[in-house]
């Protein structure tokens, strides 16, 4: 934090001492560092995060993949229609309640795993050296959504 002349205290107005910044430039930087790496899968972040979530759990509501996402049924549902389109997931109704709707990985979209491998990899690279405070950051950072969003005392 910054102390502007004749303040005793840091300016807690200061855009470099703001948490809330930080985080939204460093998510510029990722988004920079992860475009042409996801341009090259064909994928948009947002459906590279819905592969992420359905390579470990395939057949997933929409509803589900919505809440792992922190997506709402307005944004993911157009998501998923556009890659179910290009042959990589399909919908369903579930079996048991026709209400829901799940959906699966086709395997072309099973075989963009092993493409996608080098996403994290890359990041991982660029990050060489720094895997302990990465791995405290990204730690540090989901307890704070999780405090802002009232899942855990303040």
């Amino acid at each position: 934090m910054t102390v502007k002349p004749g303040m005793t205290q840091p300016d807690p107005l200061n855009l470099d001492s703001m948490l809330c910044f930080a985080v939204y430039a460093a998510g510029h930087a990722f988004t920079r560092f992860y475009k042409p790496r996801l341009d090259a899968l064909g994928l948009t972040y947002p459906q590279y995060l819905v592969f992420l979530v359905l390579w470990e759990t395939d057949g997933l509501t929409v509803k589900g993949l919505g809440d792992k996402l922190f997506l709402d049924s307005g944004t993911i549902t157009p998501l998923v229609k556009r890659l179910e389109t290009r042959g990589l997931l399909r919908r369903q109704r579930d079996a048991v309640d026709e209400r829901q709707v799940r959906v699966f990985l086709t395997p072309e979209g099973q075989a963009l795993r092993e493409k996608a491998l080098a996403v994290p990899l890359a990041v991982y690279g660029a990050l060489a050296g720094e895997r302990e405070a990465v791995d405290m950051l990204r730690d540090g950072l989901h307890r704070l959504r999780r405090q802002l969003d009232g899942d855990l005392p303040a």
